[in-house]
């Protein structure tokens, strides 16, 4: 069934996830801070929008997505925002990766209005997005969850109902502690074989068939193999996630003896000036490490 969707936030995830909306034959008004992205959707039969009360106005359901807690305050809870805007009755999915407290701050607020809310953060990266092939990790009631279901089939194959408000990005936070660590390591054990003098190529092809394989080497060996770190999921972003994992565990008291290790280093990589590249860049701390010139 087509519904009337907002989509506010069209980056490096949500233009495609938009896009993919378009093409699963939903009516999609797009909004961003730049007009190219608008311009993009539109293209692809999307409609643009100048504002977010212009976007949401006739919306049966709106999808955020922005980089962080600050942003998601703004466009949902602030005066020009989602909530000042939609109709009671209407869902709000927030896709973006932000605080467990911010979700349940804006599920009160929106429950507040009559506006319907679940925090559903995504894992795959740009490429996950533009293939609709993301794992949907999702918060809040489940009748809403049910709802959107068939809309976040369009964007993922892996979509999952956790809990209420605030799961999702619970979850979400877990995935980004599993990711850093596992793409710290890769970057490692990549070091060592150069170091050793194997073929890279070779080595990382027959790790990947065994029990060392992983959804990190498969999508981040030809980063690695290339030095190629153009942005799927920048640094910056993944300092943002740490912070989130690292206060979330304390205060459920959960140890992270290597996720500590692992936040520390992705702060370093952004200190050192690496914070606008994709996370397959901490490859460039371990050689600096290893007293090489980063490539």
């Amino acid at each position: 069934m087509s519904r009337r969707i907002a989509f506010i936030g069209l980056g490096i995830m949500g233009s495609p996830m938009a896009a993919n909306l378009v093409k699963a034959g939903h009516h999609v008004t797009g909004y961003n801070l730049t007009q190219p992205q608008i311009d993009a959707l539109v293209a692809v039969g999307g409609h643009g929008a100048g504002s977010i009360a212009e976007a949401v106005r006739e919306a049966e359901v709106v999808i955020t997505m922005v980089p962080a807690d600050p942003q998601v305050e703004e466009v949902i809870l602030g005066a020009g925002g989602v909530l000042a805007h939609a109709k009671p009755g209407t869902l709000v999915i927030d896709m973006s990766s932000i605080t467990p407290q911010t979700s349940i701050k804006v599920e009160a607020a929106a429950g507040a209005k009559g506006i319907r809310t679940l925090d559903a953060p995504v894992s795959g990266g740009e490429a996950g997005a533009v293939e609709a092939v993301l794992s949907i990790m999702v918060g809040g009631a489940a009748e809403d969850f049910a709802e959107a279901k068939p809309l976040l089939d369009a964007l993922g194959t892996t979509v999952v109902h956790v809990g209420p408000a605030g799961a999702g990005q619970t979850v979400k936070a877990a995935n980004q502690l599993i990711v850093a660590v596992n793409i710290q390591v890769l970057a490692e054990a990549v070091v060592f074989l150069e170091n050793a003098g194997v073929d890279l190529a070779a080595a990382l092809e027959v790790l990947g068939g065994g029990l060392a394989g992983s959804t990190v080497l498969n999508r981040k060996k030809a980063n690695m193999l290339g030095r190629e770190f153009a942005p799927g999921f920048r640094i910056d972003l993944h300092h943002k996630d740490m912070g989130i994992v690292t206060a979330a565990a304390r205060a459920v008291g959960a140890p992270l003896p290597l996720g500590a290790v692992a936040a520390q280093l992705v702060a370093s990589a952004r200190a050192n000036g690496d914070g606008s590249l994709d996370h397959s860049a901490l490859l460039r701390g371990v050689e600096r490490l290893a007293g090489r010139d980063p490539r």
